[in-house]
């Protein structure tokens, strides 16, 4: 956690207000069957953390009682969970949007058999991590024999109607930097990845999310180890751009932890910063905002907490778990 101390210190980043909830970001626990090096949650095989029944059954609840639009699951890799399917087949019955941020390689896991199918029928959408399309990279970021596994696994959710242009099932991506640089263009590495996958592999997908590494958890601490943190920090903070705030996923996004607490974004989750509460007096104490808090109250127009990592959604063409927030589709 030494790497994240830096960012909690006094920041100028402007001040944020919650607007109307929207989405509830889910980890449903830490478990991977992958260890990647730009993994904001440090998760991986050895990971125990999982979402317990009571608050499972919570956020149910609160789908229902804040009248969500998009349940976005993640991990983690989500699917490991035991109540995985579940909880989707849960939301898909309430109209929820549900999407499943994989890592591809899931499916080939013993125990996940049918889970392409599964998806498809319940018309998950399906966020993928595909930081390159080309082996070298995506093995060197994500471990060896991945990007073949990765390719295997499009062409079988294609198979299934995912990202051809006349079905429902949408299939989107992920690029993540392989270093301390910030994401090129993403219409034009769109476009790239579109040429390449189908000249090489006959694959298909919607869109690209160009999505700006954190300096937190492993990358955090690889930054650090390296000595190129400070660096790494003022190039985010001379590439600010105040014309991406208004689109920053917290403007309308919790992020719900394995325990059920709540806090403005993954990246606060993961930095241990929770949701503001609502103010607090003598006869009422300040507490870890929680699942159950949202049962009653809406946390609409509340301050939302920032930091210095916070620079890292608003540099350049904007990062969000949709992509790059300039010219956002």
């Amino acid at each position: 956690m030494h790497a994240t101390l830096p960012l909690l210190q006094a920041t100028e980043f402007p001040p944020l207000q919650r607007q109307r909830l929207t989405t509830l970001q889910v980890n449903l626990g830490y478990k991977c069957n992958q260890s990647c090096l730009h993994c904001h949650v440090n998760a991986g095989p050895n990971r125990t953390e999982m979402m317990d029944q009571e608050n499972l059954l919570l956020v149910e609840q609160v789908l229902k009682a804040r009248d969500i639009e998009v349940l976005d699951l993640t991990g983690g890799a989500p699917e490991l969970h035991p109540q995985f399917r579940s909880l989707v087949r849960t939301a898909r019955r309430l109209g929820i949007r549900v999407m499943d941020r994989c890592n591809l390689t899931i499916l080939y896991e013993p125990g996940q058999e049918g889970l392409a199918q599964f998806l498809a029928e319940n018309q998950v959408e399906i966020v993928a991590s595909l930081p390159c399309y080309s082996v070298k990279n995506v093995d060197q970021q994500r471990g060896a024999g991945t990007f073949d596994k990765s390719i295997a696994a499009l062409q079988q959710l294609n198979a299934l109607g995912y990202g051809q242009a006349d079905s429902a099932l949408t299939l989107n991506l992920v690029y993540n930097p392989q270093g301390a640089s910030l994401p090129p263009d993403q219409l034009r590495l769109q476009a790239d990845y579109k040429r390449e996958l189908w000249e090489h592999f006959h694959i298909v997908f919607n869109e690209l999310f160009a999505i700006t590494n954190m300096p937190i958890q492993r990358f955090g601490s690889m930054l650090i180890s390296k000595g190129q943190f400070n660096d790494y920090m003022r190039l985010l903070k001379e590439n600010f751009a105040a014309g991406n705030l208004a689109g920053v996923m917290c403007m309308n996004t919790i992020s719900v932890d394995w325990q059920g607490n709540l806090y403005d974004c993954d990246f606060n989750q993961q930095l241990g910063l929770a949701l503001p509460d609502a103010p607090s007096g003598p006869r009422r104490p300040a507490r870890t905002p929680h699942l159950r808090n949202l049962l009653q109250e809406d946390p609409a127009g509340r301050a939302i907490r920032v930091a210095e990592h916070c620079y890292g959604c608003t540099a350049g063409q904007g990062s969000s778990c949709g992509g790059a927030l300039m010219d956002a589709h």
